[in-house]
């Protein structure tokens, strides 16, 4: 495959590669028709996931043999559907040749037997009675059903049916109902066409009970695999959120107001896209604004003003659209449509995602149906609330992400909108179900509805507003004594009580103090200390002597956010990243990151010298058996060939266990085809040819090919290779981890999608995004001391009982800077590991606060605690572990919060950056001996 699947997406290929070999065994065995069904959310790549397994049932992988006569059909109810998968097979299987995947269509299809080595297209449409396709004439000799009739009895071993009905939802119930009535065909049989029931079948599904209904009532052999919402949306592939926005009833002209609300999102999407390409060095990406427009009646093509909605976008664009920039996918007609002063081409919705200069499409229908672009960032729908199924549709359209990857260093761009003018909250949330119960099953994406006006989300940076930080800020209502403006041009480190030290230089601005009530705002704070370029000026510190109205002196440091955001992330705090799903091919994943040192040219010879070593350990293996004497004898083995007398499956497994002859081949070709997979073992980097280079016979190439075949045919020696590479892979990581810590943003964010692979817990930088969006809570504190702001230098959180009284004890010290709220299960949030019941998991620390030491900035974590939860404990040892090992954070501290007098809360502070604590809670077997240690050891 030209691009690499991600975890969850190998391990679906493996289980059904393992489901189809299966099923051919048994179908050969007894004739009873297999079904393979195979589920998997919205966005899962499952197209991709197939494409990888017809490459590697026609073209074998690194443990099964090839098989190139097979046969494959792939079955849809839509022709775009099968345009888009053959399309993607072509583009991305490349092992697969060009002209391999072939079209069914009208009047060119006559064929008494399907050919071997191809996979066919089909869809529904073609197989309705009133379709030539199922009916003889003076140029067709043969109907569809005897050509699949003739095809299942003369190579029924080799031939596999995949139904695509993921999308089927999307067509009315009439058209749903024929789609249904012609798949279970080929999963049934028809003795009115004589056809008997497919061998292997093949489904694919967005939900479990969708195929299930599908194969009701079969007696087939049923196997199943099934691709979990959580794995998709750990993936990356997925857009974080999609927000249906709605107009509030006061909302006067909905349609255009809307509209106009629409095109406002989709330039600020192609306005921030454009900035993230061209900082990071990646292809442009061309956002597309979508519009969905109502049916016409009459000779009316639509009854929506589409003419008018053009001139509106442009408006509010400021600039004409050139031609081919506006297109419509209405189906019908298939050609340029003339709305007043525009001429709008016809695109195939399969083609619009390749277009680069495509900038709005209109459609009705036709992009519901198993269409998607990744590059949709904004939709709007004309539709009405009662057209609800096809918005779920929609949704699924706009999931997937441009780059395949969530964007770090800007949260916006994982967000999609879709714009309703007709709807309300209620049917809003009739959409939600719909997308849940149609469309996507375990929804592997957030969805969630927002008034245009009153927008639920914040969307909040640390670099475009001007307010700056290092003073006794706090929530809204309590004004600052004095501000300042930093210049930390140079920053180092940090330090915490055991661990090293390094510091931000204090070059900064102090000035004398200034009464409360002729403090500057934020805005005019910006509007001074900036110099023409719009950087902060570099000016030498100096010294105030008064303090400030709150009691706190103002003779202290302050820091830009952007400054205090360029600081943690040059520290290379450890993070963590915790996966289910146990790591099984440490070889991939060390050569994936010997690859990505050598090629960013942070050790040029490190790819080279991990395939030598790898090479090495098949020299020391070959030289114990000449050692040992049993070389030749592996030799005469590896050139040994059996053939079963009776049926012999392709898989290795025998269907009848007859007695055996025993065959020769000295056929180059036989030893190419082994070395071959011998090398896909060996993961398919080469290791073979650099053993060559090595250890090779420069006069007999067959040697080194032997020497490989022995070696990777030994079950042990591929368990001890892993075992070598889980320990590189580690050296590696370890050896070069803070080289990635300051360098671009795309490539550590490979670093960290290689080695967050590369274990079931991955230690990876903390690297913290430049704009985030969050929830704002309903109720919430306004905050002006938060690391990250809107533009006014202000952040809405809610926070509970416990957090709420921690983060004031904080904001009441003479060294506090700013803080910043660890959300759960944020890519970008603080991750620790715990173990809980042998297994292990995920726990986000509610704060991290940024202070002063000294003339250093120091980075808490803070976890305030019930300690009533049964996971007290575990995750104290969690805390513990961390501090052991992070050396550069300053106070670790596990805090418990007790009731007053008059309501006032006493903390508890258990700091495990002590090494005494630390390890008296390493070593705690309950949550009373815990209790114990707080009573002994914690301080206010």
């Amino acid at each position: 495959m030209k691009i690499e699947l991600r975890q969850f997406q190998q391990e679906a290929l493996k289980k059904l590669r393992q489901h189809s070999n299966a099923s051919i065994r048994d179908y050969l065995q007894d004739k009873n028709p297999q079904i393979i069904s195979f589920t998997a959310p919205t966005g899962a790549g499952k197209t991709i996931i197939l494409s990888s397994l017809l490459e590697s049932i026609f073209m074998g992988d690194e443990n099964n043999i090839e098989r190139p006569n097979s046969i494959a059909i792939w079955l849809s109810d839509d022709p775009e559907l099968n345009d888009q998968s053959k399309d993607k097979i072509e583009t991305y299987a490349d092992r697969i040749p060009f002209g391999q995947c072939v079209t069914i269509k009208d009047p060119d299809f006559d064929q008494l037997v399907l050919d071997d080595g191809k996979i066919y297209f089909l869809n529904t449409q073609k197989l309705a009675t009133s379709s030539n396709l199922t009916k003889r004439s003076d140029t067709r000799q043969n109907t569809i059903w005897e050509t699949l009739r003739n095809t299942i009895e003369q190579k029924g071993d080799r031939l596999y049916f995949i139904i695509d009905e993921a999308h089927r939802g999307a067509k009315s119930p009439k058209e749903a109902g024929k789609a249904t009535t012609i798949m279970q065909k080929f999963i049934f049989g028809d003795p009115e066409v004589e056809l008997p029931p497919m061998p292997v079948v093949l489904g694919m599904s967005a939900t479990v009970n969708r195929f299930n209904q599908l194969v009701l009532d079969t007696t087939s052999t049923i196997r199943r695999h099934i691709v979990s919402a959580d794995d998709v949306r750990r993936s990356g592939l997925l857009k974080d959120r999609i927000t249906i926005a709605y107009p509030e009833e006061q909302v006067a002209n909905k349609d255009m107001a809307v509209l106009q609300a629409a095109t406002d999102e989709w330039i600020d999407k192609r306005n921030h896209w454009f900035q993230y390409c061209q900082e990071q060095h990646y292809s442009h990406v061309n956002p597309i604004m979508l519009v969905q427009v109502e049916n016409g009646t009459g000779n009316n093509i639509t009854n929506t003003d589409i003419a008018d909605c053009i001139t509106k976008i442009e408006s509010r664009y400021g600039k004409k659209f050139r031609e081919g920039e506006i297109v419509h996918a209405f189906g019908s007609p298939k050609s340029a449509i003339t709305f007043g002063q525009y001429s709008l081409p016809y695109i195939e919705p399969s083609r619009i995602s390749e277009s680069q200069n495509i900038k709005i499409v209109f459609f009705k229908d036709t992009l519901s149906t198993g269409w998607d672009c990744p590059r949709a960032e904004a939709m709007m729908s004309f539709r009405r609330a009662n057209d609800s199924t096809y918005i779920a549709q929609l949704l699924g359209r706009m999931i997937r992400t441009p780059k395949q990857m969530r964007i770090q260093v800007d949260e916006t761009l994982n967000e999609v909108k879709l714009f309703l003018p007709h709807f309300n909250q209620s049917t809003v949330d009739e959409i939600v179900k719909s997308l849940k119960e149609i469309e996507g099953g375990d929804l592997p994406t957030e969805v969630t509805g927002a008034g245009i006006s009153n927008n639920s989300v914040q969307i909040l940076s640390a670099t475009s507003n001007t307010s700056c930080l290092g003073q006794s800020c706090s929530h809204s209502g309590v004004s600052s004594s004095s501000v300042m403006i930093a210049n930390t041009s140079s920053v180092s480190g940090c330090a915490n009580s055991e661990g090293s030290r390094s510091s931000i230089p204090n070059n900064s601005i102090s000035s004398e103090s200034e009464d409360a009530s002729t403090a500057p705002t934020a805005a005019s704070i910006g509007q001074s200390a900036t110099t023409q370029n719009g950087a902060a000026p570099s000016v030498s510190s100096s010294n105030a002597t008064s303090g400030a109205s709150n009691g706190v002196s103002s003779s202290q440091t302050l820091y830009s956010r952007s400054d205090i955001l360029d600081f943690i992330n040059h520290q290379g705090y450890k993070n963590y990243f915790v996966r289910k799903v146990k790591v099984n091919d440490y070889l991939k994943s060390l050569f994936k990151l010997a690859r990505l040192i050598t090629t960013r040219g942070i050790d040029l010879q490190v790819w080279n010298s991990e395939k030598e070593a790898a090479a090495t350990q098949i020299k020391n293996y070959i030289d114990s058996l000449k050692a040992a004497g049993d070389y030749d004898s592996s030799v005469t083995k590896v050139m040994e060939f059996r053939m079963r007398q009776n049926v012999f499956d392709s898989f290795g497994d025998c269907v009848d266990n007859h007695i055996s002859q025993t065959l020769f081949s000295t056929t180059d070709s036989d030893i190419d085809r082994q070395l071959t997979l011998s090398e896909s073992k060996l993961g398919n980097e080469g290791i073979s040819y650099t053993y060559d280079q090595l250890f090779g016979n420069p006069d007999d190439d067959m040697v080194f090919k032997l020497d490989v075949i022995i070696y990777a045919g030994q079950t042990a020696n591929r368990e001890a290779l892993q075992e070598w590479a889980k320990e590189e892979f580690h050296r590696l990581k370890t050896t070069y981890r803070m080289k990635f810590v300051n360098a671009a943003p795309n490539i550590r964010e490979e670093y960290e999608r290689i080695v967050k692979d590369g274990d079931a817990v991955s230690e990876y930088p903390l690297n913290l995004p430049s704009t985030v969006e969050l929830k704002k809570d309903d109720g919430g504190i306004v905050y002006t001391d938060h690391l990250y702001a809107d533009a006014e230098g202000k952040a809405q959180f809610k926070l509970n009982t416990w957090e709420q009284p921690v983060l004031q004890a904080e904001q009441a010290n003479p060294e506090f800077v700013c803080w910043l709220r660890n959300l759960d299960r944020k890519p970008w949030s603080l991750t620790i590991p715990y173990t809980s019941n042998n297994d292990e998991k995920p726990m986000f620390p509610d704060f991290l606060i940024v202070r002063r030491s000294g003339d250093d900035l120091v980075v808490d974590v803070l976890e305030p605690h019930n300690q009533s939860f049964e996971d007290n404990l575990a995750k104290a040892k969690g805390l513990a572990q961390y501090a052991a090992t992070e050396q550069k954070m300053g106070r670790i501290q596990l805090i418990r919060v007790t009731d007053g007098i008059g309501g006032t809360k006493h903390l508890h502070r258990l700091d495990l950056t002590n090494s005494l604590v630390r390890d008296k809670v390493l070593h705690c077997n309950s949550n009373d001996e815990l209790t114990s240690i707080f009573a002994q050891y914690s301080f206010n």
